[in-house]
């Protein structure tokens, strides 16, 4: 039985039009090492410190191109006004009317998440029942420390009870690295079907609208 899903935010329960790849990008480019689209999927879902030294091979510069890279997202942010993705709000709800407890990961820090979430109106505690932050842990993904995290927030202990789902193949990754019980690629987000599938999840979701129905809740 399924006692906690664990979700991504960017792409996965929240859209924002890929702009957090596309500040990305710019932030790169701008330090003088423009990557290639290759090398920016490579690094969907990770840690946005890491991202950003590997990306510019530049670890001294990371917390001057982070800050950066903040402002520019807020900015971007203020401007598109993510919102929930179809059918979002409604499965977080039925999850949680089931029993079934709420976690979110993501590779933003609280300078993003924090912001981000109060313009969605999701709160610890009513929509949701815990947020981790890749800063908050000794890794981001692929490691599955967001995840131990969250199931350590909510009082689960064992991995076949916990749902991972992302629309990346570091999500998928970090889920298989926890022994999630299911571990679901979403197509809602950047990465293709092949791409989410060549990591062999458990499931390939259309969205995070359908997690209710796999779990018959």
């Amino acid at each position: 039985m399924i006692s906690l899903v664990v979700l991504d935010i960017a792409g996965t329960t929240v859209d924002e039009k890929n702009a957090v790849y596309d500040v990305l990008a710019a932030v790169v480019a701008d330090h003088g090492t423009p990557a290639d689209d290759a090398a920016l999927r490579r690094w969907m879902g990770a840690d946005k410190r890491e991202a950003l030294a590997a990306l510019t091979g530049d670890p001294d510069a990371v917390e001057a191109l982070h800050a950066d890279f903040v402002s520019r997202l807020h900015d971007t942010y203020a401007a598109l006004r993510p919102a929930p993705l179809p059918g979002v709000p409604e499965a977080l709800a039925a999850l949680r009317a089931a029993g079934v407890c709420v976690a979110l990961t993501t590779g933003f820090d609280r300078q993003v998440t924090d912001p981000l979430l109060t313009a969605l109106h999701w709160r610890v505690g009513e929509e949701l029942d815990a947020v981790v932050c890749a800063s908050e842990v000794p890794a981001g993904r692929p490691t599955p420390h967001m995840i131990h995290k969250a199931m350590e927030l909510v009082g689960v202990t064992d991995p076949a009870e916990v749902l991972v789902a992302g629309d990346t193949a570091l999500d998928i990754r970090a889920g298989r690295a926890a022994r999630a019980g299911v571990v679901a690629g979403v197509l809602t987000g950047a990465q293709t079907r092949e791409e989410l599938t060549a990591e062999e999840p458990t499931h390939i979701l259309d969205g995070v609208a359908d997690i209710p129905a796999l779990l018959g809740v």
